[in-house]
């Protein structure tokens, strides 16, 4: 009796932990081991964007007087940074803004221009293509991507935030009244012949861009916003007068796109939006004078909320759950100033760090899903 009695108990608890084991292993399985971090030092480019007296004649040619006067970003380099090789060819950009428009453009060096992709919103990077990337606020949520190819393709999405965090992209959205050209050195989908470049324009209303500003758009002198740009370029061959993207032998699949990038991300991944360029606004005419950038102190605040985030994050993969003790945080030491009080609050899968400055009567704050407040009190 005793020993049907203790069988009975221990098939009982086998029943009852089993499903624990299990959900406990998969709880684990649903989380990276490391969260992904940025592998080089936070040092974005930074643009100061000129205004234009007048609107630009959106066709992908760049001989236009205003484009002539805006200065060119540094040529892209590598994702990941200047660590890895440089790109193969040559990728720089522009901007500028008048009272309707924020204007784009680029030169995308090319010795074989191909394009197949034709229908709007489809997913335009399985093409060489060209990105854009917004982020007005600099709270990397609620964030715009802009996509276009060789053949003025353009596919335009909103995230709501990153993916890392969870965050959908609305791929429904459209930029109404965008307008985009390109012009070809060369002939498009033509292997007979070597390309030279193309060169694309590209203007977005700021009536459809302060949507996710939560500020004034177009910005006031001075204002920053976060911005990048991405190329992505696949290895090709030619085969019986087309081509073809490059096989991997050992994969039997295509070899990995490059991609190449204005501001570097120090990972292969764009949505880190705090990794992205400062474009500072200027109300100077191009050409008629220069504005220094500034980089304001609340973008150093931010980051170093950003190291909390991160650490945070791998955290609750090592032990699966968020840290509640403020002295684990080894939080950036510009964080404890005088006159400033830090507040964190956790349960197991939500956290918040809050800093409360008594001086500017201000409040900072980032949560798990990376979101960045500042709250000035009355």
């Amino acid at each position: 009796m005793n020993r049907f009695f203790h069988l009975r108990n221990l098939f009982l608890l086998l029943i009852f932990c089993f499903p624990l084991v299990l959900f406990s292993q998969n709880s684990a399985q649903k989380l990276p081991q490391k969260f992904p971090v940025p592998q080089i030092e936070f040092n974005p480019r930074h643009y100061v964007c000129y205004r234009v007296q007048r609107p630009i004649v959106v066709d992908g040619d760049l001989r236009e007087s205003s484009w002539r006067k805006a200065n060119w970003t540094d040529y892209f380099v590598d994702i990941e940074g200047e660590k890895k090789p440089q790109p193969r060819f040559r990728t720089r950009a522009k901007m500028l803004w008048d009272e309707r428009f924020f204007y784009f453009a680029a030169e995308l060096e090319e010795p074989h221009i191909w394009a197949k992709l034709m229908q709007r919103d489809t997913v335009i990077f399985r093409d060489n293509d060209f990105e854009i990337f917004i982020d007005p606020d600099g709270d990397t949520h609620q964030y715009y991507e802009f996509e276009m190819n060789a053949r003025n393709t353009v596919w335009d999405l909103l995230l709501i935030k990153p993916y890392r965090d969870g965050g959908p992209a609305v791929n429904g959205w459209d930029i109404h009244g965008l307008k985009s050209g390109v012009k070809i050195y060369g002939t498009l989908n033509d292997p007979s012949d070597r390309d030279e470049k193309w060169t694309l324009e590209v203007a977005m209303p700021w009536e459809a861009l302060k949507e996710c500003a939560h500020r004034s758009a177009p910005p006031h002198s001075g204002d920053i916003w976060r911005i990048n740009f991405s190329r992505v370029e696949w290895q090709i061959e030619i085969k019986n007068g087309n081509y073809y993207k490059k096989i991997n032998p050992t994969t039997e699949r295509p070899f990995p796109e490059d991609n190449w990038v204005w501001s570097p991300q120090g990972l292969i991944n764009m949505h880190y939006p705090e990794m992205w360029g400062f474009v500072q606004f200027s109300q100077v005419f191009v050409g008629k004078g220069e504005d220094a950038f500034v980089l304001p102190e609340d973008e150093i605040i931010k980051w170093q909320l950003r190291q909390i985030y991160y650490w945070q994050q791998n955290y609750r993969r090592e032990r699966g759950h968020f840290s509640e003790n403020l002295h684990e945080l080894k939080a950036p030491f510009a964080l404890f100033r005088e006159n400033q009080m830090i507040f964190l609050k956790t349960s197991w899968d939500q956290f918040e760090f809050r800093l409360e400055n008594e001086q500017t009567n201000c409040i900072w704050s980032i949560d798990q899903a990376g979101k960045v407040r500042k709250t000035i009190l009355k």
